[in-house]
């Protein structure tokens, strides 16, 4: 989408914004902005779409340890800007990000965007049967 800058750091979001949008994202309904704050403060790496006037559309963020292992979530873009490209422009900007250029392996989860994630080059799990988990239900908060 032509006019959208990304950019990257906890001090370029705005977060009441940003928790608008994932308040009503299906993996975080109800979602706090302290809540918000605190898991893109403790990420290593925050990315925003923002339009030329400045409002931020889309967000996204990825836990890592920047070495071999990151993880996608939070993906978002508000509804009126979805499929024109901002999703795939941060994503681009995310793998090739300087500060995760050693990482050798990126997850995701998502419930219905698969053939958005798969035009950034994500397949289903090669071994699905190695990966475990421990899931609680998201603390009310």
């Amino acid at each position: 989408m032509e006019g959208v800058a990304i950019r990257d750091g906890v001090a370029e979001m705005d977060f009441e914004k940003v928790t608008r949008m994932l308040s009503n994202a299906y993996w975080s309904l109800g979602i706090k902005l302290e809540e918000v704050k605190k898991g893109a403060e403790n990420s290593a790496l925050v990315v925003g779409a923002f339009l030329r006037d400045q409002t931020q559309i889309g967000y996204l963020r990825v836990i890592s340890d920047r070495t071999r292992f990151a993880y996608i979530l939070d993906v978002y873009v508000e509804e009126q800007y979805r499929r024109r490209g901002v999703a795939q422009k941060m994503l681009r900007y995310t793998l090739n990000h300087d500060l995760l250029r050693d990482v050798y392996q990126w997850l995701l989860t998502t419930r219905d965007a698969h053939r958005v994630y798969g035009k950034a080059g994500f397949n289903p799990l090669s071994n699905p049967q190695n990966w475990m988990e421990i899931r609680h239900e998201r603390p009310k908060r």
